[in-house]
């Protein structure tokens, strides 16, 4: 009897289950949310409702790494603002690891005042290139606790590097960097400036991008002002189109050209800059070269300039040369040291200026380096750097019962040139005119490039 009442009792539950679900609306196929209790069968569940899988925000490893056209999300901080309009915003962003350029991520007018400088965002949208340039496109953000404000790096080795673009878009600076050219994008102020800059005879292209720095701002109006040859350290965000194409948002000028005046009134250490022109070049090693330059108002003597082996052979004389370096100083001889130079349209050949009437005076010390002649002198003494001919000769000369100590260079004019076989073959008492650069070494030391029997 007990097992008749308890079959009839699951009867009656059995049917009123079926006549529930029977009174309940049926939603369409199409809107219902989709749960998997494959896992759990027979189980009850507290909430149907998918949950949207937590975003993994990537490292700047993982960033880089990813694929063109994949969807990526970084954390990272605002340094500047490039632009915002429609609704949408250009960031420039880095944290501790690396950089990212945010182009036109969704961002109402009121987020966008809040992006200062340093302020944390989580960023998702799509890792993208153009023309070179890695940026997250189709973005969108929300700022987050946090505050990061990059100091620039010093890229200036890595130019002309591999090592360069893969710090792309983070903050940087450039020293020692010499104006090419300046233009602007419609011939005038009031938009981009394109800025021509070189480093060790090469040249890189730079920009004043209008919408990140525009004309009101000191970087544009800095810039604007530049003249070809100034010398100018840079900074700017590492930005690429086709190459890199910094963005450049402080410039400090280093060095204008300099007129021989300027540069004679410098300080020894000072940085400086000259036009010239080369005379003669003393010796090149290492991608180094030491040239004796002129120019009409004076000349200089530059020292170990960068120089590679193919513009070395250009520097025949008479060539015009812009050189950066800094003014030094070595036993008397004033010259410029650890120079940059860049050869330039124009020509000319220095024509010796009689000197003799300055030995022993305080003038021939202000045209150090020309190109000198001096007449009737009478030769002292002759000897060779190491006993023997295969190096400098020295020479000492006597006028109006002084002497004065003259040499034959040997890295200028040696063992093969005519003024080395002449000068080795001097007799005491042999009167001659000489010609040569007015080099300085504890006193005069001109450097012989011609003797010839006095008249």
């Amino acid at each position: 009897m007990k097992k008749i009442i308890a079959v009839f009792l699951v009867m009656i539950l059995a049917f009123t289950f079926v006549a529930c679900n029977q009174n309940k609306p049926q939603e369409s196929n199409d809107t219902d949310p989709v749960v998997d209790t494959s896992e759990n069968p027979g189980t009850d569940t507290e909430d149907t409702t998918p949950v949207e899988p937590d975003v993994k925000v990537m490292t700047y490893a993982e960033y880089a790494a990813a694929a063109l056209d994949e969807k990526v999300t970084v954390e990272t901080y605002v340094q500047a603002k490039q632009s915002w309009w429609n609704d949408q915003a250009t960031l420039y962003t880095q944290d501790e690891d690396g950089a990212y350029f945010i182009y036109n991520v969704k961002c109402s007018e009121e987020d966008y005042a809040k992006l200062t400088p340093g302020t944390k965002i989580r960023v998702s949208g799509v890792k993208s290139e153009w023309s070179g340039e890695v940026e997250i496109v189709d973005g969108t953000f929300e700022i987050i606790e946090g505050s990061f404000v990059a100091e620039p790096v010093d890229a200036t080795a890595w130019l002309g590097t591999e090592e360069l673009i893969k710090h792309q878009n983070e903050l940087a600076s450039f020293t020692g960097m010499t104006v090419e050219s300046i233009s602007f994008k419609n011939g005038e102020p009031g938009d981009d400036i394109y800025v021509a800059l070189s480093k060790d005879g090469a040249e890189y292209n730079f920009c004043v991008e209008f919408y990140l720095t525009n004309t009101e701002t000191e970087v544009y109006q800095t810039v604007s002002a530049l003249k070809s040859g100034d010398v100018v350290d840079i900074e700017g965000f590492l930005y690429w189109y086709n190459d890199v194409n910094t963005h450049i948002t402080k410039v400090t000028v280093t060095s204008s050209v300099m007129s021989h005046e300027e540069y004679v009134a410098a300080a020894i250490d000072d940085a400086v800059t000259v036009e010239t022109y080369v005379q003669a070049t003393q010796s090149w090693w290492n991608d180094q070269i030491t040239i004796y330059a002129q120019s009409e108002d004076g000349a200089y003597f530059i020292y170990n300039a960068h120089c590679s082996e193919e513009d070395a052979a250009k520097l025949v004389p008479g060539t015009k040369i812009r050189v950066s370096g800094f003014k030094s100083e070595w036993a008397g001889e004033v010259e410029i040291t650890e120079a940059d130079l860049v050869i330039l349209e124009g020509s000319y050949i220095a024509e010796p200026v009689d000197a003799t009437a300055w030995l022993g005076t305080d003038e021939l010390e202000a045209h150090q380096n020309e190109k000198v002649a001096f007449s009737g002198l009478t030769v002292a003494s002759v000897s060779f750097k190491n006993g023997e001919p295969g190096d400098d000769i020295y020479v000492d000369f006597t006028l109006n019962g002084e002497t004065y100590s003259f040499c034959v260079e040997y890295y200028l004019t040696n063992t093969e040139t005519e003024v080395y076989k002449t000068v080795s073959e001097l007799k005491e008492g042999d009167v001659v005119d000489v010609e040569g650069f007015l080099y300085w070494y504890n006193g005069v030391n001109t450097h012989i490039t011609k003797v010839t029997p006095a008249p």
